[in-house]
C-alpha cells in the first residue's frame, strides 16, 4: 500500500500557498484493508476514508455513463497512480507527492504552473460538463490563461449541450468561488469565450451590445460597464455577496425602457435567484443593488426628505451592514466607467462615511424622550421625522464640501 498527496494540495504547495485541505490517494489497497486499519468510510456518491483529520481515497478510474457530472462508473481493482491521475481535469491538478516529498508529475503540470497555463490532460476532460466552469473558476483564482486546445474542447462541450444537464447548485458553487477569487471578471470572460455565458447566465449575456448614454458611459455597452464595476468592487472587498450585488446592479438594462432598469432589474434578480437556487443573502443584496443604486449618484441634488425615503426603502436602519454593501456597490458603479467621470477613491469612501454617520446618528436618537414629548402617535411620528430631517440636513453640508 502506497499513499500520495494529490491534486490541489500539491498544486497549492508548489505555488507557495497553504492548502485548504490535504487530499490523499491510496494505491495498492482495498476498502476492506482500509477499514481493518481503522479508516472510517464516508460519502454516498464517491466513498472516501477519514483518519487523523485527513481524507483518503482509493485510486480509481472513471467511465462516463451519461451526460450528468454524476453519471460515472468507478473501477478500483489494479489501478495505478498514473491511472488515477490521468482521470483528473487539468495538468496542474494531476500531480502527486510521495511520502519522501518527491513530486510525481506525469503530465508536465509543473511546467504549466510556471507558464500559468490551464491545460486538460486528455479527451476524458469532456466527460464532465462541470469542468467548463471549473476551468473558468481556476482562471479567475489563479489568473492563468486557458490553453487554446482546452478552450476548443470547452466550446465543443457547450455546443453539444452538455452544460444543459448541470444542476443549479453546482453552477452556483463554482460561481460563488469565482466571485471570491483574485479576478472574478475572468470567470465570466472565460465562460463567454467558450459560449457558455449565454447558457449559464443568460441574464448577464443579455447586457451585451446594450448601448448606454455616452455622456455617462463612455466605456461601452452595459456588459463592459458591468465587468468594470466588478473590477472596482473587487478593490474594496473580497466578499462574494457584495461582488454579486455589483454584478447584477444594472441587469435590468436588457429590458426597455432604460429609465425603468432599476425596477426591471429587481424582477430579473428574483427570477435569477429562483433559477439558480441562490442563498437568500445573495438574492437580497442583488435586489437591493438593482433597485436602489441610483440614489447614491443623485445624492447632491436630493432633498433631505428623499434621502430619508431612500434609507427607509433600503432598510438602512434595520440592516446597516447590508446598506453599507449597497453604498460600496454604488461607488463602484460610479467608478466603473472607463475614462468617464469618477469619484476619487478617498472622496468616495468619505461620502460613504458621511452617509453611514447619518444612519448611526438616526439610530441613536432618543426615541423614548420623543415619545414622552408627543401628544399622540401621529405627533410622535412627526417628531421622529423632524429629528431625522435635521440630522440629514446637518450632514449634507459635509457632502457639499467633498
Amino acid at each position: 500500500m502506497e499513499i500520495y498527496l494529490v491534486g490541489g494540495s500539491v498544486r497549492d504547495k508548489l505555488l507557495g500557498k497553504k492548502p485548504n485541505d490535504l487530499d490523499y490517494v491510496v494505491v495498492g489497497s482495498s476498502r476492506s484493508e482500509l477499514l481493518d486499519l481503522g479508516y472510517q468510510a464516508v460519502g454516498r456518491d464517491f466513498e472516501v476514508f477519514l483518519k487523523n483529520g485527513h481524507e483518503y481515497a482509493l485510486a480509481r478510474t472513471e467511465k462516463s455513463t451519461g451526460k450528468s457530472y454524476t453519471d460515472f462508473e468507478c473501477e478500483y481493482e489494479q489501478v495505478s497512480l498514473y491511472d488515477d491521475l490521468s482521470r483528473r481535469d487539468l495538468t496542474i491538478n494531476a500531480m502527486a507527492e510521495d511520502q519522501n516529498g518527491q513530486i510525481i508529475d506525469y503530465f508536465n503540470g509543473q511546467k504549466d504552473l510556471e507558464n500559468k497555463i490551464l491545460r486538460h490532460i486528455n479527451n476524458a476532460f469532456c466527460d464532465d460538463p462541470l469542468r467548463v466552469l471549473r476551468v473558468a473558476r481556476f482562471a479567475a483564482e489563479l489568473e492563468f490563461r486557458v490553453d487554446e486546445r482546452t478552450l476548443e474542447l470547452m466550446t465543443n462541450m457547450v455546443a453539444c449541450g452538455m452544460l444543459e444537464h448541470l444542476k443549479p447548485e453546482r453552477v452556483w458553487m463554482e460561481s460563488q468561488k469565482a466571485l471570491a477569487s483574485n479576478n472574478p471578471r475572468r470567470f465570466f470572460e472565460v465562460l463567454d469565450s467558450c459560449n457558455a455565458l449565454e447558457l449559464v447566465f443568460p441574464e448577464l449575456y443579455a447586457l451585451k451590445d446594450i448601448e448606454q448614454p455616452a455622456q455617462y458611459h463612455p466605456e461601452g455597452d452595459a456588459w463592459v460597464h458591468t465587468l468594470l464595476v466588478l473590477d472596482e468592487i473587487s478593490k474594496y472587498t473580497d466578499d462574494p455577496v457584495t461582488r454579486f450585488g455589483a454584478l447584477v446592479h444594472d441587469i435590468g438594462k436588457s429590458i426597455e425602457p432604460m429609465h425603468a432598469h432599476c425596477e426591471n432589474g429587481a424582477k430579473i434578480v428574483k427570477q435569477m435567484a429562483k433559477r439558480l437556487k441562490l442563498p437568500r443573502k445573495y438574492k437580497e443584496i442583488g435586489v437591493l443593488a438593482a433597485r436602489y443604486h441610483m440614489y447614491y449618484h443623485k445624492l447632491d441634488e436630493l432633498r433631505a426628505s428623499t434621502i430619508l425615503k431612500w434609507f427607509a426603502l433600503a432598510r438602512a436602519y434595520r440592516n446597516t451592514p447590508r446598506f453599507e454593501q449597497l453604498l460600496l456597490i454604488s461607488l463602484s458603479d460610479n467608478n466603473g466607467r472607463g475614462k468617464g467621470p469618477k469619484s476619487k477613491p478617498k472622496q468616495g469612501l468619505e461620502k460613504i462615511k458621511i452617509i453611514l454617520a447619518m444612519i448611526t446618528e438616526i439610530n441613536n436618537i432618543d426615541y423614548p424622550k420623543l415619545r414622552s414629548q408627543a401628544n399622540n402617535q401621529s405627533h410622535f411620528l412627526q417628531l421622529i421625522h423632524r429629528e431625522r430631517l435635521a440630522i440629514v440636513k446637518r450632514k449634507q453640508k459635509g457632502l457639499e464640501d467633498l
